[in-house]
């Protein structure tokens, strides 16, 4: 079974930073990519960041450009989010997923139970 495990969110002021990581097992195929994606109260999932786990090419949602970076440790599993210059309208809970396109949500089926960011 695949599994997905977040860690890495809570509470800080705006203007801080979070780093937010997924621990992934048991996916196998190297294809596609693997992302983060968020979803706060009363709004629909977003995409916020995705990269491609051959080649490492990234997307970024228009709101996070510049401020939100994507990585992945091959060797651990794992990828990452690295959220600096955390706004208010950063809230959410962070998912991370595999297996999908760029940010479309809707193209991730796999997906993790998320983390709670809530900055103020």
């Amino acid at each position: 079974d695949v599994q997905l495990v977040e860690s890495g969110g809570g509470s800080v002021q705006a203007g801080g930073s979070l780093r937010l990581s997924c621990v992934v097992s048991g996916y196998t195929y190297r294809r596609y990519c693997m992302g983060w994606f968020r979803q706060a109260p009363g709004k629909e999932r977003e995409g916020v960041a995705a990269i491609m786990i051959v080649g490492a090419t990234t997307y970024y949602a228009d709101s996070v450009k510049g401020r939100f970076t994507i990585s992945q440790d091959n060797a651990k599993s794992t990828l990452y989010l690295q959220m600096n210059s955390l706004e208010a309208e950063d809230s959410g809970v962070y998912s991370c997923a595999v297996g999908g396109s760029a940010i479309i949500a809707t193209t991730f089926a796999l997906r993790g139970q998320g983390t709670q960011v809530t900055v103020s």
